[in-house]
């Protein structure tokens, strides 16, 4: 009887260390830097590291891009304040006739022109605002 209890208890001491064996073999081929789970962890452990620096310049790149903006945004709000004021004093100044051209003395004196020209009518400024909404514009607009 002692005979049969030593027999299987060797038996089973075999077969657990044949299975510590085969675990061992998985576990090598699954933590394998190549192939097994062990390569893919350290592949997007890489990745990881790789999208966290790309995340950084990009962060950085907009922070100097919205300070571009906010510079531009600024001198063109200066700009639309200057033209406006440009504009508003535009309405003050009256139409001119254009300068004469300088006399040159190379150039041949106009002929008298015998038909009598009736004159030009003369343009004002206008007096209202410059810019106008009609009717049909508002109506398009709501």
């Amino acid at each position: 009887m002692e005979l049969i209890a030593d027999i299987l208890l060797v038996a089973g001491a075999l077969g657990a260390g044949f299975y510590c064996f085969v675990l061992a073999r998985r576990l090598t081929k699954f933590n394998d830097l190549e192939k097994g789970v062990g390569g893919a962890v350290a592949v997007l452990s890489a990745q990881v590291d790789d999208l966290s620096k790309a995340l950084n310049q990009a962060q950085s790149a907009s922070g100097d891009s919205t300070e571009a903006l906010a510079d531009l945004t600024h001198r063109a709000e200066a700009v639309a304040q200057r033209l406006e004021l440009m504009m508003a004093s535009m309405h003050d100044v009256t139409e001119a006739a254009p300068p004469a051209p300088a006399p040159d003395a190379a150039a041949p004196a106009p002929a008298a022109d015998p038909a009598p020209r009736a004159e030009e009518p003369v343009t004002r400024a206008p007096e209202g605002p410059m810019f106008m909404r009609h009717a049909a514009d508002r109506k398009g607009a709501a």
